[in-house]
């Protein structure tokens, strides 16, 4: 535990330094190595059980997407009747998100027909990368789309991870000392409801204070950071059934007390695009209203 708060009070005042004063690009830069470091650690959980990937060609094209979320948040995209759209102030070399997942799709497809790994490993192969792709690369990837939101992109941002980081302390502590009913013994022994109720109570009480921050309707930015402390936990325990699979208790050891960098983001991966999709309706809904 003093290993795990050692790290943590290392790292988290130089995320949140690059949350809140990092440029866009550099905030991009960063999140795309930590899902790629991530990704490496995926794709040792997969040769435990020999699901070998097709590993460059993922870290690529995980970069391209981090790239298409960063340009397309750039763009500036108006709507006319008549069906007609003008985007303006686009990044010079705009790629979409959909161009670099057809780019993903058409690779491994060249790479299947192409590679000399015998035929019985290609299939697990494209599996093993479109997982890294589909579960890791591209739903962390909204990380960058919600800092580049108008007015209140940064604060997001740090919504998003100190919704994530209360969640987890106060579901630790009081799933230690409350803790009964367990959640899902077969993934992850040590959770209980009690903890996971704690999580969301946690994260409810990080929007109350980040509403008033923002000057946000403090109802929105609660129900928000509910459905994405739910979705965080969602990837927590998913990523448990990846090393349960694998037979190991951390994914790596980058991080002393907290395993891998892949352990540190599982909560963020699905957390990020719940924040930006839902932050784009609610907003969107009472602005119409």
């Amino acid at each position: 535990m003093l290993l795990r708060i050692a790290t943590a009070a290392v790292l988290i005042p130089i995320v949140i330094a690059l949350g809140w004063w990092g440029p866009p690009p550099l905030l991009a830069a960063v999140a795309c190595a930590v899902a790629i470091l991530a990704l490496f650690e995926l794709f040792g959980l997969g040769d435990k059980v020999g699901l070998r990937a097709f590993k460059k060609w993922t870290y690529f094209c995980a970069a391209l997407i981090f790239y298409s979320q960063y340009s397309e948040g750039l763009a500036d995209t108006r709507s006319f009747s008549g069906g007609i759209s003008v985007v303006r102030n686009a990044a010079a070399g705009l790629l979409s998100l959909d161009a670099a997942l057809l780019v993903f799709v058409f690779g491994c497809v060249a790479l299947g027909l192409a590679t000399r790994r015998p035929l019985i490993e290609v299939l697990p192969a494209i599996a093993m990368s479109a997982l890294g792709i589909f579960f890791v690369a591209l739903p962390f990837s909204y990380i960058v789309r919600v800092n580049e939101i108008e007015r209140v992109g940064k604060q997001l941002v740090l919504f998003t991870l100190v919704l994530v980081w209360a969640g987890d302390m106060l579901a630790y502590f009081v799933g230690k000392s409350f803790g009964r009913v367990k959640m899902a013994p077969a993934l992850s022994p040590k959770k209980t409801w009690e903890g996971a109720i704690a999580n969301v109570i946690a994260s409810a009480l990080v929007a109350v204070v980040f509403a008033r921050w923002m000057q946000l309707d403090a109802l929105t930015l609660i129900a928000i950071a509910a459905a994405a402390n739910i979705a965080g936990q969602a990837g927590d325990l998913i990523e448990s059934a990846y090393k349960r699979g694998a037979s190991v208790k951390d994914s790596g050891a980058l991080l002393p007390g907290h395993g891998g960098m892949l352990d540190r983001i599982d909560s963020l991966i699905l957390a990020a695009p719940v924040v930006w999709i839902l932050y784009q309706w609610l907003q969107g809904a009472i602005i119409s209203t």
